[in-house]
């Protein structure tokens, strides 16, 4: 399973630009980079729902899942 993010395009559809998406949610725009890039391990659910305020959109508008089949769920415990 993965979970991509596409806080770009929905930055991109509400004209916002990163650093003032950053400056409004309290965070640094690198860590805001880092998460546009998928390069972190998880969001706090505070952050994502200050993103979703910001943006005035959904977790589902931001995250996507992509299931991949050779995955088996007794690996996630």
């Amino acid at each position: 399973m993965t979970i991509e993010i596409k806080l770009d395009v929905m930055l991109a559809q509400r004209k916002v630009k990163s650093k003032d998406l950053a400056s409004a949610i309290g965070i640094t725009e690198q860590n805001l980079s880092l998460l546009k890039q998928g390069k972190v391990k998880g969001v706090r659910l505070a952050t994502l729902d200050a993103i979703c305020r910001y943006l005035n959109c959904q977790p589902g508008d931001l995250l996507i899942h992509i299931d991949t089949p050779e995955e088996n769920l007794d690996d996630l415990s």
